[in-house]
């Protein structure tokens, strides 16, 4: 005589309101996000995702199997205390999908070892006049099955692809860096960005330059997250991606950020840029990982000279606006160098030029007889002051990068010398022009072409002659 099978037994899932917008795409989903959380706390084997022979699909988890009481669930413990390893938190997820599947005529059977759960509307127990949706639960088919098989009969191959496409995982997305908040990825030409968190898409991004995937979730992340799942506004998720770019050493970040600084004055920039210190930052980035120098428009056209020596020089351009321009002064790179814009290259350059500096002894007679009248020269100057260390004779000077042209006389004050072209040592009065020129600088502090060194200088040169510094 055989045993008699265990009776079947029906359990209220208690669900009071269907989410009408949901399509089976949306059941599905979490139907496949139960899986791979279960999968993520187990340790185990990859979900299965199949159709059989007879047209149902499968979708199969490794873990230790869905029991029943899992449906009483209002928040899970465990998932609770793994929240960067799964994606959802809520007992509701898997009722609401048993819901909405059942509403939209679809068959499901929830097999696993603890026993096999089907689903039926029924009078709720104790008040037959009260019908409800139920989960009648049956002795297992098989009791050494592994982990959950979930099968839905009346899904077509279009819902489940359209399921898969939520998530990360299926959409093949490209990493393009990794912080301890969540991956950044390349957005795909043909679509949106998505924000994904903890792998399951959130939202849709028009204006951004990059998807993302976060796994660490801010307060309002988890309380938008509750049980929708879907259309999450900005606002949850904001602070987060500003987060995740401002932790990026990605140079292919920093590249896609800079190239969309220079669309800023078009209005045609990713959203990303509008935030200024993710801007400053993609800065930051770029000018450690590449030769860059940050420029504006209108340094373009107005410097010519350092351009085009900069652009000879193998150095990259990166043309942003006035207004993140001024905040690049006193700007340190990644490895604490200072960001190069124009005014930092032309220190930079300055500093590697080489002068062929001549001794005195190798001078000719006459340009040693002219040489040695600096003093004099310098006594109309009131003599060369402390500011002044040393003088010196140059086969070769470095070109001013603005005009091009290459000087006959230099002032560097950083080492408190001034520099003399050899060719000057042509006449008394070259030297002499030349050497009060750069005395001027010295004295005063001013650049060409300011009012105090025009003045000051006038007013030496009217002192200077050739005879009188002979005498």
């Amino acid at each position: 005589m055989m045993p008699q099978a265990a009776a079947s037994r029906n359990f209220d899932l208690n669900i009071e309101e269907i989410l009408e917008g949901w399509e089976i795409c949306h059941a599905v989903r979490e139907v496949i996000a139960n899986a791979l959380d279960e999968q993520a706390l187990t340790g185990t084997k990859e979900i299965r995702i199949a159709k059989d022979s007879a047209g149902a699909w499968h979708v199969r988890d490794y873990g230790r199997g869905l029991k029943y009481e899992h449906l009483t669930q209002n928040e899970n413990a465990e998932k609770l205390r793994n929240t960067q390893k799964v994606i959802g938190k809520f007992g509701v997820g898997l009722k609401d999908a048993l819901g909405v599947l059942h509403r939209r005529g679809v068959d499901v059977v929830v097999g696993s070892r603890h026993g096999d759960i089907t689903l039926k509307r029924a009078p709720k127990h104790g008040f037959a006049d009260v019908v409800t949706l139920q989960a009648v639960i049956s002795p297992p088919a098989d009791p050494w099955l592994v982990g959950t098989d979930l099968i839905l009969r009346g899904v077509s191959e279009a819902d489940i692809e359209t399921a898969k496409a939520f998530f990360l995982k299926f959409s093949g997305g490209e990493i393009l860096d990794e912080t301890q908040y969540g991956q950044i990825l390349r957005r795909a030409s043909n679509q949106y960005a998505r924000i994904y968190a903890n792998g399951l898409r959130v939202a849709e991004e028009e204006g951004f330059a990059f998807s993302y995937n976060i796994t660490s979730l801010t307060a309002p992340m988890r309380k938008a997250l509750n049980r929708e799942r879907t259309n999450v506004g900005r606002a949850a998720y904001s602070e987060r991606v500003k987060t995740m770019l401002l932790a990026s050493t990605s140079g292919a970040v920093a590249a896609t950020l800079a190239d969309n600084l220079t669309q800023i004055e078009q209005g045609t920039n990713c959203d990303e840029v509008n935030w200024t210190d993710v801007a400053l930052h993609a800065c930051r980035v770029l000018s450690a990982s590449k030769k860059a120098v940050f420029v504006t428009a209108s340094e373009r056209t107005a410097e010519p000279g350092s351009i085009d020596h900069a652009i000879a020089d193998g150095y990259q351009l990166v043309t942003v606006p006035q207004s993140i321009k001024d905040r690049l002064h006193d700007l340190k790179d990644l490895e604490g160098k200072p960001v190069r814009d124009l005014e930092v290259y032309r220190q930079e350059w300055a500093r590697s030029f080489k002068f062929k500096f001549i001794p005195r002894e190798e001078l000719t007679a006459d340009e040693r007889r002219i040489f040695d009248l600096w003093p004099k020269i310098a006594g109309l100057a009131e003599g060369l002051r402390r500011a002044v260390r040393e003088i010196k004779i140059s086969e070769v000077m470095r070109p001013d990068l603005r005009s091009n042209l290459e000087p006959v006389g230099l002032w560097e004050p950083d080492r408190q010398r001034i520099i003399i072209k050899r060719s000057q040592l042509r006449s008394i009065d070259a030297v002499a022009g030349t050497l009060l020129h750069e005395l001027v600088h010295a004295q005063t502090g001013s650049g060409d072409v300011t009012r105090e060194f025009e003045e000051a200088l006038t007013d030496l040169l009217g002192k200077v002659s050739a005879r009188a510094i002979e005498a």
